[in-house]
């Protein structure tokens, strides 16, 4: 073969053309690879409706079969790479089914064999089926589908991901606004911290049996600045970082706001003598913004000077650390094994380091972590799977989300570049 099966996505046209003459279609190399330039990667996309329609229309079944049969059998190779690009593939040999782009869904007999007319499927006469899409103020979705007078179907492919950078500066203020507001809480949550005296430190399997170490709060610190670093070294050179801090700032921001709920309800005694928290007015409304401030431009740290009391349900310090940790395994490669060990690393060392300094109840901890995860699980359950992202429900329970997330086309593919502009100087020597 012209080159191995692993390097198909990077196939240039001239090793597409010697692939079809060692596969015996050299009748076709004229047509696709010199007409409509076909590549290893849209080599890999096309299906056997691309083959049926125009603009390559070919004519002869056996061909079809044939050269279909073969293309699936290199997606069946190049399943992983497919994967990390939002491309999925079926298995044409044993299902009868391939799946391209953006979750369209093709019959490899040109037929829909389930039928047409169902509710959550649009087909035409030539068996293209696509998932529907209730009609939204959104850009239209993975796939369009235009019938025309001879019965075939134009397919629109997908893999739209548009950055919308101004959704993005809105998530950003979102998350801006309720940081604001969790420091105002804090100031309000600080007023009523029981008194120690009355209510001593709850019991704590884990507080009560491993001794305190006063410096790791600190340590815990350490670990999510380290995550918040990869994290950004990632993001900018994530080719779709728009759509990472967006989805970023609205989990935070979601997470966040539930905490204020959550510990100004409810006043938990403080979990150890060490901390000497004691109820604190800060008199005047003026005196109270000073002390939200400082909360706020100090982003709650120790490591800043910011010292907080009563904010234990739940762990703040554990969200950031576990949020962080999910976005870097998420939005990196699966074979980057190191970088996923050391994200883990940190977070369940920060954890530990948290209860270790015997700042929050093992609870907080607990419930920080699990929030965190399911929320951020279901989010991008629901991003991913386009079924679901413009329901009813999903309007109604998470309007941001169908807000952000409407023109966003399935999975985001891991892919990387350079966010700057080549220097004048580099573009003459490269070009």
């Amino acid at each position: 073969m012209a080159q191995s099966d692993d390097t198909v996505i990077a196939w240039s046209c001239h090793q597409v053309a010697q692939w079809l003459q060692e596969e015996g279609f050299g009748q076709y190399v004229e047509l696709l690879c010199t007409q409509h330039r076909l590549d290893g990667l849209s080599l890999l996309a096309l299906t056997e409706a691309d083959l049926r329609g125009p603009p390559l229309a070919l004519t002869v079944l056996g061909d079809i079969k044939r050269l279909s049969i073969a293309i699936h059998r290199l997606q069946r190779r190049n399943r992983t790479q497919l994967e990390e690009l939002g491309l999925q593939t079926g298995d044409a040999v044993d299902t009868g089914h391939a799946l391209g782009p953006a979750g369209v869904e093709w019959g490899c007999d040109g037929a829909d064999r389930r039928g047409c007319g169902g509710g959550d499927r649009l087909c035409n006469g030539n068996g293209l089926r696509l998932r529907s899409r209730e009609r939204s103020g959104c850009a239209p979705g993975a796939a369009a589908c235009h019938t025309h007078s001879n019965g075939r179907c134009r397919q629109q492919l997908a893999g739209r991901l548009d950055p919308e950078v101004w959704k993005t500066v809105l998530s950003s203020i979102y998350v801006f606004l309720v940081f604001g507001f969790t420091s105002v809480v804090m100031v309000f949550v600080h007023e009523r911290v029981p008194d120690m005296r009355t209510y001593p430190p709850l019991p704590d399997i884990f507080l009560d049996s491993v001794p305190r170490i006063p410096w790791a709060f600190a340590m815990a610190e350490a670990c999510g600045l380290i995550l918040c670093y990869m994290f950004s070294l990632i993001l900018l050179l994530h080719k779709h970082r728009s759509i990472l801090l967006r989805r970023l700032c609205s989990l935070m921001g979601t997470v966040f706001l539930l905490r204020c709920c959550t510990m100004f309800v409810t006043s938990l005694s403080v979990p150890g003598h060490h901390l000497k928290c004691a109820s604190k007015t800060y008199g005047d409304t003026w005196g109270k913004i000073q002390r939200a401030l400082a909360i706020w431009s100090g982003f709650g740290m120790t490591l800043t000077g910011v010292q907080t009391c009563g904010d234990y349900m739940f762990s703040g310090h554990t969200v950031v650390i576990t949020m962080l940790n999910f976005f870097v395994t998420e939005y990196t490669p699966r074979n980057w094994n190191m970088i996923h060990t050391i994200s883990w690393v940190l977070n369940l060392f920060g954890i530990f380091f948290i209860l270790a300094a015997h700042e929050h109840y093992s609870i907080d901890v607990f419930i920080a972590f699990y929030i965190t995860t399911r929320l951020f699980l279901y989010y991008h359950t629901l991003a991913n799977t386009r079924a679901y992202q413009h329901s009813r429900r999903a309007r109604i329970w998470f309007p941001m989300f169908s807000f952000f997330e409407c023109n966003v086309n399935g999975p985001v593919p891991n892919q990387y570049n350079w966010p700057f502009n080549k220097p004048a100087f580099m573009k003459t020597l490269i070009g």
